[in-house]
């Protein structure tokens, strides 16, 4: 009797355990209060990163802040496209060649949400491997946010290259937080199509 009692309430445990809270709803109200009006590539934090600890750039880390009409960090689901390109010092468009096929990062499932999300700074965070980047040139990232809904945010940075330092060590910082690396994108059969990550 004693081992019968003991497994009941080890099923009941495990299926509390199972069961986590589900999300009210948001009102309309709260879409319009908390909902995001502006997205930015951070420009403090994001850069050329060596996020494997070898001591060269792996790529670029890009933090997506989004922020609601408050000016204050906010979530939201969706796809992200970011595209490198040359820089063209003295012009008035700025971006030159594109020098890789983009990166799309997804925002769209809890576990996608979890993996980028990074708590610090409050941003999403990506890392765009891009194995051939020069951290002598001089780089235009730009950013391209497509929430589900329907609606766009688009930011660029200008990524300035760094010059190299006398007495050894990393030139470029660690990575902020480990999320998963995208790679560059084939072109897809059209929107929506997700490309298998590795």
């Amino acid at each position: 009797m004693r081992k019968i009692a003991l497994l009941v309430a080890l099923a009941a445990m495990v299926v509390g355990c199972q069961n986590s809270p589900s999300p009210f709803a948001r009102s309309e109200a709260d879409n319009r209060l908390f909902g995001p009006v502006a997205m930015r590539l951070h420009p403090i934090f994001t850069g050329v990163k060596d996020w494997t600890g070898d001591g060269r750039p792996d790529g670029i880390e890009a933090l997506i802040e989004l922020q609601d009409q408050f000016g204050d960090p906010t979530k939201a689901s969706g796809r992200v496209v970011f595209e490198l390109y040359d820089y063209r010092a003295f012009n008035p468009e700025r971006r030159g060649e594109r020098v890789a096929n983009p990166w799309i990062g997804y925002l769209e499932t809890l576990d996608e949400q979890r993996d980028r999300w990074n708590r610090t700074s409050r941003t999403y965070s990506f890392q765009l491997q891009f194995d051939d980047i020069q951290p002598n040139n001089t780089y235009v990232l730009t950013a391209e946010f497509q929430l589900t809904g329907g609606q766009r945010f688009f930011d660029r940075i200008i990524l300035e290259g760094r010059r190299g330092e006398s007495g050894g060590g990393s030139l470029f910082p660690p990575t902020t937080a480990p999320a998963p690396t995208i790679t560059p994108q084939q072109p897809s059969d059209g929107p929506g199509t997700r490309t298998p990550q590795p």
